[in-house]
This record gives C-alpha cells, sequence and structure tokens, in this order.
C-alpha cells in the first residue's frame, strides 16, 4: 500500500545586488536580516548530513555530491521549514506536508518570507547596494539553480523502478507546468536557434540518473538521504523542476508527481509507458517546442509528444484513483482538483493556449513577451524581452509581472500569512515548529530529524524524528501544552 505522501519544495532564489554585487554576501544578508527579524536564532544540526549517499547498488567513479556548506547562514523557523544561503543563493525550504495542497501553501508562504527578508534587509542598505529576488532558475549567463521538490516512497520499491515509472513524467511535463524562457544558454541550446523555451531548467540536464544536482545534472536524482528511518523510507529528491510562480502549476507539480509515486506504490511500474529512447534529448527537444508538435522515439519504437506522455500519465493516475487510489494524497476532494487541473492544463494548452493563461507559466509569459515584442517589432531573443522574462519572476509585488498577468491563485492570504509562522500539523513539521517557538532559549540546533536541546545543565539533549508522519499536532499538541518548559518537555519524553 502506498506510504502517505509527505512532500516539499526547496527553492533557490536568485539575486542581485547587495555590497560588491556578491552574490554569497547578499544571500548571507537575506538570511540573516529574516533570522534577525523573526528572532530565528537556531541553527541548523549537520550531524547525519551525508548527500553522498547514492540509492545506486555501484556509484560510477565521477559520481560527485554535493557539497555541505555548514559556514554560511542557516536557520530553522518556527514554521518548521529551513532557510539558509545554499552555495550563491538563499533557499528556502519548506516544512514536510501532507498533501500537495499543503504544499502549495507552504511554497507561497516562502515567498512572504522571502519578501519580508528582503524589505528588513533592503532598509539596512544604501540604496545602491539594494537587493533584488527573483523566483526564477537561470541567471541568463549559463548558470541554474534548483527548485527541487521531495516525496516520501516505501523503501521497498526498488530505485530502478522509481527510474523506470518516474523518467516519462519527469522529462514530459514541462508542457503545463514549465515556466518559460526567452532563449537559451547552453552550447547545444544556442546551437539549436531556438528563440522560446518551455521549460527554465531543461537545457541543463546530461544524464538519465545520477547523483549531482550542480553539473552533470540528472533527470533522477540518485541521493538517498531518506532525513526519516532507511529501513522503511526514502526520499525521491527530484532536482529537474521550474520554479512555478502559478500555484495551480505548483499545485499540479507536487499533484501528478505524488499521484504517479502512490500509483508506483500500489500497482508497480509494469502500469507506466515505455520511456524515451533517449531521455535527455528528449527533455530538451520537448522544451525547444512551445508548439508542442515535436515527437520523440520510445523504448518500443513508437514515437510521442510530450504532450502524448502526459496524457497517457494522466489517464493512468484517473483510472487508479476511480479505483480508490489517491487517499495517500488526502481528501478525495484534493485528489479531484489535482485530476480536474491537470486535465484542464493539458488540454489548454494543446486546444487553445490562452484559456490556461491564467495557470500555465509558459504560456503567460510568452503573451508577454510577443505582445511586447509585435509592439516594438523586437528581434525574439532581444535584451528588452528577456528583461521581461526576468521581471516575470520578480519577488516584489510592484515590480513582478507575474503579479499583473492575473495568475489564479489557490491560496488565501489569511493561510499564507498563519504560515510564515505556524507549522503543519499533519507532519513532524509541527513538533519541530513548536519547539522552536516555545522554547527559542533551549533549542541549540534543528534538522530535519532531530531536535537538540541545551538545558543549561548537563550534555546537550537530541530528540531524534524519524518518522515525518509523527511529531503531529494530534499526537504531541496536548504535550506540548502541558510543558511549559523544555526541562518538563524532555523529561515528560524519557518518561
Amino acid at each position: 500500500m502506498a506510504v502517505e505522501k509527505v512532500l516539499g519544495i526547496e527553492t533557490e532564489y536568485g539575486v542581485t545586488g547587495g555590497p560588491g554585487s556578491d552574490p554569497v554576501v547578499a544571500s548571507s544578508i537575506i538570511v540573516n536580516a529574516y533570522a534577525q527579524g523573526a528572532r530565528a536564532r537556531i541553527s541548523w544540526d549537520f550531524e547525519g548530513e551525508n548527500p553522498g549517499l547514492d540509492a545506486r547498488a555501484q556509484v560510477g567513479r565521477t559520481a560527485f555530491a554535493p557539497i555541505v556548506e555548514t559556514h554560511l547562514a542557516n536557520t530553522v523557523l518556527t514554521n518548521g521549514a529551513r532557510l539558509y544561503v545554499d552555495h550563491a543563493h538563499p533557499e528556502y525550504s519548506s516544512p514536510e506536508c501532507r498533501t500537495p495542497l499543503e504544499g502549495l501553501l507552504y511554497d507561497v508562504a516562502g515567498e512572504e518570507v522571502m519578501r519580508r527578508a528582503l524589505r528588513v534587509a533592503n532598509d539596512s542598505l544604501r540604496d545602491v547596494d539594494a537587493i533584488t529576488l527573483y523566483k526564477n532558475n537561470s541567471d541568463g549567463k549559463g548558470n541554474s539553480y534548483g527548485c527541487h521538490e521531495n516525496y516520501l516512497v516505501r523503501r521497498d520499491v526498488p530505485f530502478d523502478d522509481v527510474v523506470r515509472a518516474m523518467v516519462a513524467h519527469l522529462v514530459s511535463r514541462q508542457v503545463i507546468l514549465g515556466a518559460g524562457k526567452v532563449g537559451t544558454e547552453t552550447d547545444d541550446g544556442l546551437a539549436s536557434g531556438a528563440t522560446y523555451q518551455l521549460s527554465q531548467r531543461a537545457e541543463f540536464f546530461e544524464e538519465v540518473v545520477g547523483l549531482e544536482t550542480t553539473m552533470k545534472r540528472p533527470i533522477v536524482n540518485t541521493r538517498d538521504e531518506p532525513h526519516a528511518d532507511a529501513e522503511r523510507f526514502r526520499r525521491l529528491h527530484v532536482i529537474i523542476g521550474d520554479a512555478n510562480m502559478s500555484q495551480v502549476a505548483t499545485l499540479v507539480k507536487l499533484g501528478s508527481t505524488a499521484l504517479l509515486l502512490a500509483l508506483l506504490e500500489d500497482e508497480g511500474v509494469g502500469a507506466f509507458p515505455p520511456l524515451p529512447h533517449d531521455p535527455v534529448r528528449a527533455l530538451r527537444h520537448y522544451a525547444l517546442d512551445p508548439d508542442l508538435r515535436v515527437v520523440e522515439p520510445d523504448e518500443d519504437g513508437r514515437t510521442r509528444t510530450a504532450w502524448d506522455y502526459q496524457d497517457l500519465l494522466w489517464t493512468l493516475a484517473a483510472r487508479y484513483v476511480a479505483r480508490g487510489g489517491g487517499v495517500a494524497l488526502g481528501d478525495d476532494d484534493a485528489v479531484a482538483m489535482v485530476l480536474d487541473q491537470w486535465r484542464e492544463m493539458l488540454d489548454g494548452v494543446r486546444d487553445d493556449p490562452s484559456r490556461v493563461a491564467d495557470r500555465v507559466d509558459w504560456v503567460a509569459k510568452r503573451r508577454l513577451v510577443e505582445g511586447y515584442r509585435e509592439r516594438y517589432a523586437l528581434a525574439p531573443t532581444h535584451a528588452r524581452l528577456r528583461a521581461i522574462d526576468l521581471q516575470y519572476h520578480d519577488l516584489r509585488p510592484e515590480k513582478s509581472l507575474a503579479a499583473r498577468v492575473g495568475l489564479r491563485e489557490i491560496a488565501d492570504r489569511e493561510g499564507i500569512r498563519e504560515a510564515v509562522h505556524k507549522a503543519p500539523t499533519t507532519t513532524r513539521a509541527y513538533f519541530r515548529g513548536e519547539c522552536v517557538a516555545r522554547y527559542p532559549d533551549a533549542v541549540t540546533a534543528a534538522n530535519w530529524d532531530s531536535l537538540v536541546f541545551d538545558l543549561g545543565h548537563g550534555p546537550l539533549q537530541r530528540v531524534p524524528m524519524m518518522d515525518p508522519l509523527r511529531g503531529t499536532a494530534a499526537l504531541t499538541q496536548d504535550l506540548l501544552d502541558k510543558c511549559q518548559t523544555a526541562d518538563a518537555l524532555l523529561a515528560a519524553l524519557d518518561g
């Protein structure tokens, strides 16, 4: 039976400005500004961090794990999230969420966290050093940064089956989930002569399966770091996806992927379509085709467009739900919303893209770009059009073009404000967030699967949280309410 789909999103934000235009300095200012304003002084605990663990039985000699940068700004928030500097970007990692709707809410709350951090930071800087943040995925100079998803999966599902089941989806979902991009940046992209892409990330991927996240990027990442009981769970770390400004796209991104993983757990890999013969080639060629006509051969010798793959996968997911599947994602209404929006977006991009310009980022952005290009008779990749592309992702409400194109909103404003400060009640993020909020002077560090307490006497004490589905409000709120101090909490836990 499919395990409940605990999930979340990690977003690296594009950053410009800051003292000396140094992105690491600017990113550190952003993280520290929010930490100081929110009185979030609790450090990230790197105990047990091992990004070099690989899900494959044998690891190639050219596999390099990401470097863990323990010296950069890093803190834990009262909503259970992590805010830190990752390489040269400020990154918000959402708390563990129980449903796609909850995952969307905490992704949007992350945008608000970054806006608040930006305001605080810029209030302390000279105008010439002002920082700007973008929720995008490439800088136009050949550098890409990620929007990663995480999904809880049963450990007994062979990793080869995960690869076999998910590649077609990860390659083709850009047809409705891509953020859109003016021009290209890589050698292969430039050689294609393409002027607009569905995805910001597609041209940067080079392998089907691999451990790396910043070079030789793979369609399926093999990092085997579950942040949970490794005998029961694995965490599928999805690095191939765009940062969406569209809330509907974020919902469908999380919901469709989680549904297909649940289907894999319940019914096995045989239900899935054959892979593209060359997944990397298919990924890139699909991205370069906003008219959705490019076909790629699959392993059985048939040819399919990206739309064909998504249509087939939607049908598999819909039939699975009709047979009683989907409970791993939440209630029936939430699952129905995912399926309905997935279907409407698919039909819209094929039949009349204007119908889904309020949900599909690449369509909304393309309309902006084409309208401006035609008005001023510009070349398809003119610098002013690239500037429009970037401004679509600007986090400042008064500057963001995404905020002006009428994208549908699902998360309500009050819920977003609460999610900035309060953790989800449905996962262990609740216990983490409440401990950070209630006992800030006693919690010295935290990570996804444990909290470290310093009571001011005796040794540090670690509280493990190895099951993402425990530590919920239903299981721990009464205990926390009874314990006014961290000493009392640890005594109760020991008892």
